[in-house]
């Protein structure tokens, strides 16, 4: 990786030019970088789509903003014209442009974008930590996807900056929420956040679940790690007729023990991305205050150093969520 110094491009019609103040590095990042998505992601790229920033200047034919207003992006950009958008599932259209992966990213100090992805922040939020509201979108998104009700109990696999996000939010449900999590950094965030916990390499996950859920299993999990070991784990918690949901990207393709899926009558969902609404209550969440955003935020680096801040995160050692600094918060 290396930071660049490129001619600053004017907003095209009907794009807006933004001041990135801050952008978050999340996992889709760490596997463009490891080639896991070279069939999309052209060289050099521009990363980054969890972001904050004010609006610089606006493109011709673009109306309804103003420079100095705060701003986030929904970078998922539909062909509206399929099947599938038609449904109303934009987020997974076939014929889906995602900003930050299919075209140039928010890893830059000043980024034009098309105007109908502009989200509007509230004045009064933090810049960085109107940074999370993409990565909350996913959480709101996954735990809608779930079905999750009140007092039901949900197992989150994987207690990393996304993991415990959808914790939050399972938990504003009314679900009772348990988080494993090897790493003891993270489960000391989720112990803060006040979630019960555990360290799925030493613990019976089997007997642990069971006494605490009075032996019949979660009714749903999340699998968030990414690892083999996850999905062993989140398919073995299920009650009957629980509910999997994917929401790590495995790179790789995982045996699953189908067997078990149909002796309880399980169902697996898979989560991709977010709506428009998903976005909404995010930020909504995030401006409240009830996303813990300042105990998520553990590293902030300037944009120079990106290197670092994906090595920092990689390394997974006192890291939850880093955050690059762009250079334009107020």
């Amino acid at each position: 990786m290396s930071v660049v110094d490129v001619p600053e491009t004017a907003p095209g019609p009907g794009q807006v030019q933004i001041n990135v103040a801050f952008t978050g590095i999340c996992g889709t990042d760490l596997h463009i970088l490891h080639g896991d998505m070279d069939r999309r992601v052209a060289m050099p790229a521009v990363l980054g789509h969890e972001m904050s920033g004010t609006v610089a200047q606006l493109g011709e034919g673009v109306d309804g903003w103003r420079p100095g207003e705060p701003v986030t992006v929904l970078p998922v950009l539909p062909c509206g014209t399929c099947v599938t958008c038609a449904a109303g599932h934009g987020h997974v259209c076939p014929r889906l442009t995602f900003i930050g992966i299919d075209s140039a990213g928010s890893m830059q100090q000043r980024w034009n974008v098309p105007a109908g992805a502009l989200v509007r922040l509230p004045d009064t939020l933090d810049l960085a930590h109107g940074a999370l509201a993409e990565p909350t979108a996913v959480a709101v998104h996954d735990v809608r996807r779930s079905g999750l009700t009140a007092d039901e109990h949900a197992v989150v696999v994987g207690g990393g900056p996304v993991g415990l996000l959808i914790a939050v939010v399972a938990r504003r449900t009314g679900a009772r929420v348990l988080v494993l999590e090897p790493s003891p950094q993270r489960r000391a965030v989720a112990d803060r956040l006040g979630f019960t916990t555990a360290d799925p390499t030493t613990a019976d996950t089997t007997a642990l679940i069971g006494d605490w859920t009075g032996g019949e299993g979660a009714a749903v999990c999340f699998e968030v790690s990414g690892a083999a070991a996850g999905v062993a784990t989140a398919v073995q918690a299920l009650a009957p007729r629980g509910r999997l949901v994917m929401v790590a990207i495995h790179a790789a393709p995982r045996e699953v023990d189908l067997h078990r899926f149909f002796w309880r009558e399980l169902t697996m969902l898979g989560a991709r991305l977010y709506s428009r609404p998903d976005m909404a209550t995010a930020v909504e969440l995030v401006a409240d205050g009830h996303i813990p955003a300042a105990q998520l935020i553990t590293h902030v680096e300037p944009l120079a150093r990106v290197g670092e801040a994906f090595a920092a995160l990689e390394s997974g050692a006192g890291v939850m969520k880093v955050l690059l600094d762009c250079g334009s918060a107020r």
